[in-house]
């Protein structure tokens, strides 16, 4: 048994060490104007649309990357109703609660979301050959089957434009990111994700916009919440389709334009996200892992 648990220990190792090799990186980082209020910048990712036409436009808000603590395998303080309110107040329109390999089925909340105008996507972000894939509008039976990319590309096939799938933070180097193989695997993809984590000198989302051009892929601002406060600031935005279903956001997402909004970190964001990442987060996992595997004992 203490074989097993060393085994098990290993990988949590190495992602601490990853982790501190990234805090001593911020911390050599000078970012210019951190005392100051930053305000949220929009990109335009697509220049099709002539400025006339995109000033008169509707727009929604929309966020693909969130976390509840339905997540079986994180840790978040807050529910998915909580979510809910947040976002109405926030004035979003799309959201998809991305559970870590888990799609998010409760339907009381399917059901709450839609009596308020927001239209919630069943979705869930795997994690296959060690690098998370966030998938949209899939069922748990589709997921269960998806073992590798070519169970994805076998799903994209299937199901054609009526799914979308993003790589979320794909060139960081902590957590489930892709990196370099994301140019081996890129046709698993629809859509590249501006991860909300960057200010001054760090920000890894050079990278992903280079290859998104590269490879003619959208970018896509998400807040990838752990933290409800952290939810609204980091969105992309799309025209108002003329009916709010899952295919006519795909379509909208692939065919442009779309607005991102993701501010720079400031000072404050910067050190609670230093210590949320590093130190609170890995607590509250332990702490879940431990308190299932006594659960588990205990039956």
């Amino acid at each position: 048994m203490l074989v097993i648990e060393n085994e098990r220990e290993r990988p949590q190792v190495r992602d601490i060490d990853r982790r501190m090799k990234t805090l001593r990186f911020l911390a050599k980082v000078r970012a210019p104007a951190f005392g100051r209020r930053r305000r949220a910048t929009a990109w335009q990712a697509s220049m099709s649309t002539s400025t006339s036409k995109s000033e008169t436009e509707e727009w929604i808000k929309i966020d693909l990357h969130i976390h509840t603590h339905d997540d079986p395998k994180d840790a978040v303080d807050y529910s998915a109703h909580e979510l809910l309110e947040r976002a109405r107040t926030l004035g979003f329109r799309v959201l998809a609660i991305t559970l870590h390999d888990a799609v998010f089925g409760r339907q009381e909340v399917f059901a709450d979301a839609a009596a308020m105008g927001i239209l919630l996507l069943p979705a869930a972000e795997m994690r296959l050959h060690g690098a998370d894939v966030i998938v949209l509008n899939v069922t748990a039976e589709e997921m269960a089957e998806l073992k590798g990319f070519d169970d994805l590309r076998r799903l994209r096939a299937e199901r054609g434009d009526s799914i979308f799938t993003i790589a979320p933070h794909p060139f960081y180097k902590f957590g489930g990111s892709i990196g370099s193989r994301l140019f081996r695997e890129i046709d698993c993809f629809d859509a590249i994700e501006f991860c909300h984590f960057h200010v001054g000198l760090f920000n890894p989302n050079r990278r992903a916009k280079r290859v998104a051009s590269r490879f003619n892929k959208p970018l896509i601002a998400t807040s990838d919440a752990h933290r409800l406060h952290a939810f609204g600031r980091h969105y992309t935005s799309i025209p108002k389709p003329s009916a709010l279903t899952a295919e006519n956001v795909f379509a909208a997402l692939r065919s442009g334009p779309l607005r991102l909004t993701s501010p720079a970190c400031s000072l404050t964001d910067l050190m609670s996200a230093i210590y949320f990442v590093f130190l609170a987060h890995p607590f509250r996992v332990r702490r879940k892992l431990a308190a299932s595997r006594g659960q588990s004992t205990g039956s």
